[in-house]
């Protein structure tokens, strides 16, 4: 059997242009040429980064949190997350966010894993982060961000991503980092 044969995908950016520039996103279209010397574009998102943290109350108990998410129109449960601020290090985000999102400070940092949750039409990376040792610091949201804090059973979270409950992708990811550092 041979292996198989590796060969280079990369696309070069011909040219490219500005669609749509946010608070939060820039939307660009790049013209493209494909490895086979042919032309095409690229539409996608440039994104700052963010972070989402694991928090444990105690070795059963995370916190997860419960908002209102405009595109799909529906409440979610999910582990505290928040965007990278300019010139801003992930972990003092996680710091930041932690408190602001839930009213805590964390006396136990680790990093778990960085993922790229939409590949095929952005930038972003998060962050994972686990967070112990809590100790209550008074929450701060975010001018118009109503959030929700919910201690939750780390097995109930989990079988709330079996049920179907709990369907952010990032928020499933964590879980099961959470569930496979369960015994640290």
């Amino acid at each position: 059997m041979t292996s198989p044969k590796h060969t280079d995908f990369t696309e070069t950016t011909i040219s490219s242009k500005t669609v749509y520039r946010g608070n939060l996103l820039h939307v660009l279209e790049d013209e493209v040429q494909l490895p086979d010397g042919a032309r095409s574009w690229r539409e996608y998102v440039r994104h700052p980064g963010a972070v989402m943290m694991v928090p444990f109350l105690d070795r059963d108990t995370v916190l997860l949190v419960r908002q209102f998410r405009y595109p799909l129109g529906r409440h979610f449960l999910e582990l505290p997350a928040g965007k990278i601020d300019r010139g801003e290090e992930p972990i003092a985000t996680a710091r930041r966010e932690l408190r602001e999102e839930c009213g805590y400070a964390a006396g136990s940092w680790d990093h778990l894993a960085t993922f790229h949750p939409c590949v095929g039409y952005s930038d972003e990376r998060i962050e994972l982060y686990l967070a112990r040792e809590l100790a209550e610091a008074g929450s701060a949201p975010d001018d118009g961000e109503f959030i929700e804090t919910r201690p939750t059973a780390l097995a109930q979270a989990l079988a709330w991503v079996r049920d179907g409950t709990i369907t952010d992708a990032k928020t499933v990811i964590g879980l099961l980092w959470a569930d496979r550092f369960r015994d640290w």
